[in-house]
């Protein structure tokens, strides 16, 4: 029988043998995530969201879902509870997300740049406390399921980690959008390591929930700052849609 280890360890993992399956959207039992919250999540196509003001320098931004009712359970079941099962899913709903980011004409067409790899999904990062605290890196694990997604799809597509903290932020949780831009002003980067990996690939920055927009604008100027081409943003869900 195969089973499933969540995040949070072997007690958490033994927890969840001794429990029952329910479905992470509506609460369902027998079935981790359910079929109706599966098409909540990951739709036949993705939509045009943008916050109201948009920060500067943020990229056109595609979303797979709104933030509300089961998506926003799902989201959370699997950053803040460890409910690893759901990163496919959601990675599969990214890349929905990503098929549109792509698509604009200012995308061009998504084939291998100088560095051979065809276009770039670049994760926003979630800062290490968090990360530590949680026990996974809830985006990054996303991202490498939409690539693999999109890559048994025909895009040449691949995930690259490239952006890291620059310095510690604030908790963005409470903050309206000026704080919240204020908070991440100059707060990633892009290594020296990193840099050629970016190449003149097409760049396309995900990141699970499109709130104010201060965290993709973010990454987007340290992206551009290193050299990459952003040509678009991905999120699984947004505030506004």
């Amino acid at each position: 029988m195969r089973t499933w280890r969540s995040a949070r360890g072997w007690p958490g993992a033994l927890a969840d043998l001794a429990l029952p399956a329910e479905c992470a959207g509506c609460g369902r039992a027998g079935v981790v995530l359910c079929g109706r919250c599966r098409a909540l999540l990951c739709g036949a196509r993705a939509w045009p969201v943008r916050p109201e003001p948009p920060p500067r320098g943020l990229p056109p931004v595609f979303a797979a879902s709104g933030y509300r009712g089961p998506v926003r359970a799902v989201l959370l079941a699997h950053k803040e509870r460890g409910v690893l099962p759901l990163a496919r899913p959601l990675g599969e709903a990214l890349a929905v997300a990503v098929r549109s980011a792509l698509a604009p004409a200012g995308a061009g067409p998504v084939t291998a740049g100088r560095a051979g790899g065809g276009a770039l999904l670049v994760p926003v990062p979630s800062a290490r406390r968090a990360v530590a605290a949680r026990g996974h890196d809830a985006m990054r694990r996303v991202t490498f399921v939409a690539a693999g997604r999109l890559r048994r799809d025909g895009l040449p597509v691949r995930a690259l980690t490239a952006l890291r903290q620059a310095r510690r932020v604030a908790d963005q949780a409470g903050l309206g959008a000026r704080r919240r831009r204020a908070n991440l002003s100059g707060a990633l980067r892009v290594p020296a390591g990193c840099r050629a990996a970016l190449g003149d690939a097409p760049v396309v920055l995900v990141d699970d929930l499109l709130t104010t927009g201060a965290s993709l604008a973010e990454a987007a100027r340290a992206v551009r700052a290193a050299g990459g081409r952003v040509v678009g943003a991905a999120v699984v869900a947004a505030v506004n849609l």
